[in-house]
């Protein structure tokens, strides 16, 4: 499903863990702790499991799923709020699209 992807980072409702990519242990701390808490808010509000995942081109995107049957998990509810989160980290997903292309796909 996720081929020629990257993620940087998921939470799970289910497990109740959040990853971060070891491959990023290089991001300044306080970007890790603000994508941890995003994770794990977004999961506690909402259910499922969050995939912070960079495209082929290094495009950062937020996706959602869900086990099938689980009817706690708020599908609408993620949907905005994948949304809202767009909007108000929208300089801090631009600025982890540039960490990427410069560390990872080697653009200038």
């Amino acid at each position: 499903m996720y081929q020629d992807v990257v993620v940087l980072c998921s939470a799970s409702k289910y497990t109740q863990k959040f990853y971060l990519n070891p491959d990023f242990d290089g991001l300044p701390e306080q970007v890790k702790q603000e994508l941890k808490i995003a994770c794990v808010l977004f999961t506690e509000e909402v259910g499922g499991v969050i995939l912070f995942i960079y495209d082929e081109k290094g495009n950062l995107t937020i996706t959602t799923e869900a086990d099938e049957g689980d009817i706690l998990y708020d599908e609408i509810g993620a949907h905005l709020l994948v949304k809202r989160m767009r909007q108000e980290k929208r300089e801090l997903f631009e600025q982890l699209e540039q960490y990427y292309a410069a560390f990872f796909l080697n653009e200038e």
